[in-house]
């Protein structure tokens, strides 16, 4: 098995991770599989303790949320390194109330998407 492509851990503390056994669970897919999501970029996790650690906050009900894939694309597209799509990710924005990846969940993910978009290009 090949390294997986993992971030620094720079999350906020109270950012909940799953390893990549929870998330094959939750998604109902084998472990193989999450790391192949990985090493795609449909995925980004992080290096926690030695181990990959993915953000709970990257899943809903019905799996990955909706939009974070096309938003990891856009910005590593871009021309952002995993590590910054990660950061950015992760970095509150004022005016949203929230971080990007939280945003997703609400009705601000096409703004979220909009503001890759400017950003990366």
């Amino acid at each position: 098995m090949g390294s997986l492509p993992l971030s620094e851990d720079k999350l906020p503390s109270e950012v909940d991770t799953l390893t990549v056994d929870d998330a094959a669970r939750r998604l109902r897919v084998s472990s193989n599989r999450v790391r192949t999501l990985i090493r795609e970029h449909q995925l980004l996790a992080v290096s926690r303790d030695g181990q990959p650690a993915i953000p709970v906050v990257f899943f809903d009900d019905l799996g990955i949320t909706k939009h974070l894939v096309g938003l990891i694309e856009v910005l590593l597209d871009g021309g952002y390194t995993r590590d910054e799509v990660m950061v950015w990710l992760f970095t509150a924005q004022e005016d949203l109330g929230m971080h990007p990846a939280d945003a997703l969940h609400t009705h601000s993910a096409r703004e979220v998407i909009r503001r890759a978009q400017a950003q990366a290009f």
